[in-house]
């Protein structure tokens, strides 16, 4: 990987610009943000409303010092152009290229790892304490998006920074949710003249000057008062400030001019400060200001016209909303529950047809986890469409909310395995062991989307407790079986060595065996249906006959299925040769899926070596 970490980057990079500088590099950036998304795919919406906010940040601050942490980070591509990876942008989310959020790994300029949402001002506020332990003097910033705001984790972070009583800036970057409604015309105005420079400059020397004596302290804190009051009424800061912090705004948000002078009054300010700034999210790109949900995560475009090159095929979210909604038309006690991600998880036409039958919480996975065991208590089948990664949140109320009481919450879990270009943050890599570790929990996992179908119908009609139904993201592959009925299956009978896997990883492993035949190695294939509880009956009839056992999964190796395989066959008294082929102990970084395979010896040819290795082959196949 390569770091950005040059000399010229350790001073404020964009404090020499003047306004009408400042103007011209944004309208560049979108340019470029453009251009360079229509290639590579990425976060573009969320990217160019922050253009002038981004702009107005590396006017003030160093961020090469300075502590700027992102929410979510998805808003980070203009940082990035800004410091030092302009050029690098073509390799944006691609194998070995720069990644798609802050990754301190790549530059000094990026301070902290960003991928899952609302854990900015808790972060920042640690990076504050710090800062006072340590005896330094930087500034700490969070950017956090108004669609984070509805995690909880942002409010305990809140919460928690207005009363710490040092310099803390949260910059709450709203394009779309309403904080708090403003009360008319009045609101409006008071709202800018507060945050005009004069009025700013007028107000920091009055509280000088007043705080020198005591009859200037006595007056100041009426007045103060007096205006906390007027305030209170009036403006849309009441939540911010009971909380502690100093509220400015709201700022409009391509007002580069005013938004640098904000921010350099903001910074000398020593408490916690939260700055609203209002933006469109989309701008200046107008078919993404036309439809900003639609050009959140794009793949590659046309740059004139918007329209992705490549239509996309149907894919397992999709199938699973369709079947979803099925299965709803025939019970009306299904729900479905989504934390903000509704187009994600294929819920978008549940969403229209059963209005009163969908749930989005936002961005609080742990409320849907609970509020699904909840309506489970009373009778309702709730259905919480989830990405793997996202899940791993919702942890402690699945175990204790939803399996100590056996409740039957049933789970889909989307973009399970590797997910490509988003990398660390969103392989959904975990979720067969954490998911195994809970008592009562049953974890089917299907390979086509038949077999999703299939699956579902069962998990919702024909079990008991809590239940996941794990699939991954896009389409099937060549296996289109219709089963899924049974714990486990045998796709294809052999005496050499027992090839097992489960998902669409079973293409590759089939895809191997044909290989393997090639070199009269006969490969029986064990495919798993059901993850938890693991019946290992078929895997220990079939090692028994051949002595051998590959194991390939899309899974971190602690916890695997693999792992537990080879215990079970412990147990039973069966030695065995054996090799697990997974995503190993680390985090798996960002590039396509396909690429990421091939590293870790997941495609068909790196399972013919592993194969060949444990077989004692030195000959590979190709």
């Amino acid at each position: 990987m390569t770091t950005y970490t040059s000399k010229q980057e350790y001073s404020p990079i964009l404090s020499h610009l003047t306004d009408q500088a400042g103007e011209t590099l944004c309208t560049q950036l979108r340019q470029e943000l453009v251009e360079d998304v229509s290639q590579t795919g990425g976060h573009l919406a969320s990217n160019l409303g922050a253009v002038e906010l981004t702009v107005a940040i590396h006017r003030v601050f160093d961020t090469a010092v300075d502590r700027l942490v992102f929410d979510v980070g998805h808003q980070c591509y203009p940082h990035k152009m800004i410091t030092g990876r302009r050029e690098a942008m073509s390799t944006l989310r691609k194998y070995g290229g720069i990644a798609g959020f802050p990754k301190p790994s790549e530059s000094v300029h990026d301070a902290f790892i960003a991928g899952h949402a609302s854990n900015s001002v808790a972060v920042a506020l640690g990076m504050a304490r710090a800062r006072t332990i340590m005896g330094e003097t930087y500034k700490v910033l969070a950017l956090i998006g108004d669609g984070a705001l509805t995690g909880g984790l942002a409010y305990e972070g809140l919460s928690n920074a207005g009363d710490c009583g040092q310099q803390i800036l949260v910059i709450l970057n709203d394009n779309g949710m309403s904080i708090t409604p403003n009360v008319g015309g009045v609101a409006d105005h008071l709202a800018k003249q507060r945050l005009k420079p004069q009025y700013l400059t007028f107000k920091k020397h009055y509280r000088r000057i007043m705080n020198k004596t005591s009859p200037g302290r006595v007056v100041y804190k009426v007045t103060h008062r007096l205006k906390q009051a007027l305030k209170q009424a009036l403006l849309p800061c009441s939540m911010f400030e009971d909380m502690g912090f100093r509220y400015l705004g709201p700022v409009d948000g391509h007002n580069l001019p005013l938004l640098t002078k904000i921010l350099r009054y903001a910074r000398d300010i020593d408490e916690p400060v939260l700055l609203h700034v209002k933006t469109i999210k989309g701008k200046g790109f107008p078919h993404a200001e036309r439809n900003p949900d639609a050009f959140h995560g794009v793949p590659p475009f046309n740059s004139i016209t918007g329209k992705p090159h490549q239509v996309s095929s149907d894919n397992f979210s999709a199938v699973f909303g369709r079947t979803l909604l099925r299965l709803a038309e025939r019970d009306r006690r299904v729900c479905a529950i989504t934390a903000a991600m509704t187009g994600g998880t294929g819920l978008e036409p549940f969403s229209q047809t059963f209005p009163d039958r969908f749930f989005d919480v936002g961005i609080a996975e742990g409320c849907a986890a609970s509020m699904a065991a909840g309506m489970a208590k009373q009778g309702a089948i709730p259905v919480f469409a989830v990405y793997s990664t996202f899940l791993q949140r919702a942890y402690d109320m699945l175990l204790h909310d939803a399996a100590i009481d056996n409740l039957h919450v049933v789970l889909g879990v989307d973009r399970a395995g590797l997910v490509g270009d988003d990398g660390e943050t969103h392989h959904g890599l975990f979720d067969t062991a954490y998911l195994d570790s809970i008592p009562n929990m049953t974890v089917l996992a299907p390979a086509s989307f038949a077999e999703l179908e299939v699956m579902l119908d069962r998990a919702l009609f024909q079990m008991e407790g809590p239940v996941a139904v794990r699939y991954p993201r896009g389409s099937e592959g060549a296996y289109i079986g219709t089963g899924g009925e049974d714990p486990a299956v045998i796709l294809r009978w052999g005496s050499d060595i027992t090839l097992v896997s489960y998902g669409t990883e079973i293409n590759e492993v089939m895809r191997a065996a044909s290989l393997l035949e090639d070199q009269n190695i006969q490969a029986e294939i064990v495919k798993l249906n059901q993850l938890t509880p693991l019946i290992p009956d078929l895997v220990e009839l079939s090692v028994r006959k051949t002595g051998i056992l590959l194991v390939a999964e899309e899974q971190c190796a602690r916890g695997c299925v693999g792992q537990r395989l080879a215990a079970q066959l412990e147990l039973a008294g069966l030695p065995a040769k054996m090799v697990l082929v997974n995503c190993g102990d680390s985090f798996v970084p960002h590039g396509a899926a396909e690429l990421l395979k091939q590293d870790m010896c997941l495609d068909h040819a790196g399972l013919v070596k592993k194969a060949l290795e444990v077989l004692g082959r030195g000959k590979t196949a190709s």
